[in-house]
C-alpha cells in the first residue's frame, strides 16, 4: 500500500469537465507549438553558426601554427573573425596553443584538464560539434588536419543562440499562459451559456424527484423548453418531456383508480352496515326466544351473531379508512392525552387481565389538538395489538412524554417480536401477524392501518422497532400552538 499518495481531484460537474478538458487540450497544443518553434529556431541558428564556422575556413586556428619558416598562411590573423572565435592547435594529440578573439585581438586561454580532454577527443572530420568548455562556455567546434600533420580546432560561441532561444521560451511562456487564462475564463462562460438548457432539464428532474409520487394527486412540473432537436441537449429535453408526459398520465390513471377504489370501499361499507345490523338483530332476537331450540341451531345462531359483530367492526374500519383517504376533515379540539392514555390502558387491562400493564406518565398533563375519538381509537388499537399478539404474562409499558413541540407516545412489550419480513408492511391493510405473534379470533388486520391513517391525518408519525423480547410502537403528534410541554426530570 502506498503512503503519502494523494489522488488528484477530478472535476465533477460537466461544466468543469468541459472547461478543464478545453484548457488541457489548449495547453498541450501550446506546449507542442512551443517545443516545435524552439527546436526549429535553435536548429536554424545553429546551422547559421555552422555556416559562419565553415566560412571562416579555420584561418584563426591556422594562424596559431609556428613553423620554422612562417608564411602568409601561418601568420596570426584575427581579421574578419567575430568576437569569441576560438582556435586551438593540437600537436601529437595534445594542446599546443589555444586562443580566443576578444576586441579584434587574440588572447591566450587557460584550459582546464577537462577542456583539454574535450578538445583532444573531438572528431577530426571537419563537421561542427557542440561542446561546453568550462573556461568559455558552450561552443560549436570543428577539427581539421593542418599542413604539418597537426590538428586545428576552430569554434564559435553558442551564447547568442542560447540567449535568443531562452528569450523565445520566455515570450512563449508568457503568451501561452495569458492565452490559457483567457481561454479558461471565456470557455467557462461559453460552456455555462451552452449548458443553460441542460440545467433547466436538471432542475425539472430534481423537482420531479422531490415530489411524493407514492400516493395522492401529484402535480407534474411544466415541460422543459425543448430547444433545437438537432442538438444533444435538445434531444435530452424532448426525451424528458415525453417521459414526464408518460409519468403524468400514469399518475393520473393511478389516482383515478384509487379514487374509484375509495368510493367503492366507502359505498360498500355504507351499504353493508344496514344488512349486517339486521343480521345481528335477528340473531339476537332468535337467541332470546323462550321456545325450545335445538343445540345445533343455538350454536349456529351464536356463530352468526359473533361473525356479524366481527363484520360490523370490519365495515366500520373500512368506512373510517375510506373517509380519511377521501380527506374528510377530523374534528379539532384540545385533547387531554394523559386522561386518554389512562382510559385506554384501563380498557386494555380489563380486556387483557393476564398481561402486566405499566404506565409511565409525566406529572403535568399533556395535551394535543385533534379528534379525541379517533385518537382514543388509535391508542386503543396499539394496546389491543400488544394484547392480542403477545402471550399471557407479557409486560406492556405505555409511556407518554412531551418536548420540542412534539408529543411522543410509546407502547413497549417484551413479547416474541415481529418477523423481519412482516416489519416493513406492519401498517398495511389486512396485514396479519406471522406465527411469531399469534392472533386471537376477531382481528380484522386493519388496526395498525387505522393507527397510521389517524396519526398521519393529525400531522404526526408512527413507527415500529422490533426484535425478539422487545417491540416498540412510537406515535408522535404535534403540540397545539402556544403550548410548551415538558417532561419533568
Amino acid at each position: 500500500m502506498r503512503r503519502g499518495f494523494r489522488r488528484v481531484p477530478l472535476p465533477r460537474t460537466l461544466r468543469a469537465q468541459l472547461t478543464t478538458g478545453m484548457v488541457v487540450l489548449l495547453a498541450v497544443a501550446c506546449l507542442a507549438v512551443g517545443i516545435t518553434t524552439v527546436l526549429a529556431l535553435e536548429g536554424f541558428l545553429v546551422r547559421r553558426l555552422d555556416q559562419q564556422l565553415t566560412a571562416s575556413d579555420g584561418r584563426f586556428a591556422a594562424s596559431l601554427e609556428h613553423e620554422a619558416r612562417p608564411d602568409a598562411d601561418n601568420m596570426p590573423d584575427t581579421r574578419g573573425q567575430s568576437e569569441g572565435t576560438f582556435g586551438a592547435r593540437l600537436l601529437n594529440g595534445s594542446i599546443d596553443a589555444a586562443a580566443v578573439v576578444t576586441d579584434e585581438a587574440d588572447a591566450d586561454v587557460r584550459l582546464t584538464t577537462a577542456d583539454r580532454q574535450t578538445l583532444e577527443h573531438l572528431p577530426v572530420d571537419g563537421d561542427a560539434h557542440s561542446r561546453r568548455l568550462s573556461a568559455l562556455g558552450a561552443y560549436r567546434l570543428t577539427a581539421v588536419r593542418g599542413d604539418d600533420g597537426d590538428v586545428l580546432v576552430t569554434g564559435l560561441p553558442l551564447h547568442s543562440v542560447e540567449e535568443t532561444v531562452h528569450r523565445l521560451e520566455g515570450v512563449e511562456a508568457a503568451v501561452f499562459a495569458a492565452a490559457l487564462v483567457v481561454t479558461g475564463i471565456l470557455g467557462a462562460l461559453w460552456v455555462r451559456v451552452s449548458l443553460r438548457p441542460l440545467r433547466r432539464v436538471t432542475s425539472t428532474a430534481v423537482n420531479v424527484a422531490e415530489r411524493p409520487l407514492a400516493s395522492g394527486q401529484v402535480a407534474m412540473p411544466e415541460p422543459v423548453p425543448a430547444g433545437d432537436p438537432r442538438t444533444e441537449v435538445g434531444q435530452v429535453a424532448t426525451a424528458v418531456n415525453r417521459m414526464l408526459g408518460h409519468v403524468g398520465d400514469a399518475l393520473d390513471r393511478r389516482q383515478a383508480s384509487e379514487e374509484r377504489l375509495r368510493h367503492f370501499a366507502a359505498d360498500a361499507s355504507h351499504e353493508l352496515r344496514t344488512p349486517v345490523a339486521n343480521i345481528r338483530g335477528h340473531a339476537e332476537l332468535a337467541l332470546r326466544t323462550t321456545s325450545p331450540v335445538p343445540a345445533e341451531v343455538r350454536r349456529a345462531l351464536d356463530r352468526i351473531q359473533s361473525e356479524s359483530e366481527r363484520m360490523s367492526r370490519l365495515v366500520d374500519d373500512l368506512l373510517l379508512l375510506a373517509r380519511i383517504d377521501a380527506g374528510h376533515a377530523l374534528s379539532r379540539s384540545r385533547v387531554d392525552l394523559t386522561r386518554l392514555v389512562l382510559d385506554a390502558t384501563d380498557d386494555a387491562r380489563a380486556a387483557g387481565p393476564d398481561h402486566r400493564w405499566r404506565l409511565d406518565l409525566p406529572e403535568e398533563s399533556v395535551t394535543a389538538e385533534g379528534d379525541e375519538h379517533r385518537l382514543h381509537q388509535a391508542v386503543g388499537n396499539l394496546l389491543a395489538n400488544a394484547r392480542t399478539h403477545t402471550p399471557a404474562g407479557t409486560e406492556v409499558t405505555v409511556r407518554l412524554t412531551a418536548g420540542d413541540s412534539r408529543v411522543r407516545l410509546t407502547v413497549t412489550d417484551d413479547g416474541p417480536g415481529i418477523g423481519e419480513d412482516l416489519l416493513p408492511e406492519v401498517f398495511g391493510r389486512f396485514v396479519r401477524a406471522d406465527h411469531g405473534r399469534s392472533r386471537t379470533t376477531g382481528s380484522t388486520g386493519l388496526g395498525l392501518a387505522i393507527v397510521h391513517a389517524v396519526v398521519t391525518a393529525h400531522g404526526g408519525t408512527v413507527d415500529v422497532e422490533s426484535r425478539p423480547g422487545r417491540t416498540v410502537f412510537t406515535m408522535t403528534l404535534p403540540t397545539p400552538p402556544g403550548d410548551a410541554p415538558r417532561t419533568p426530570g
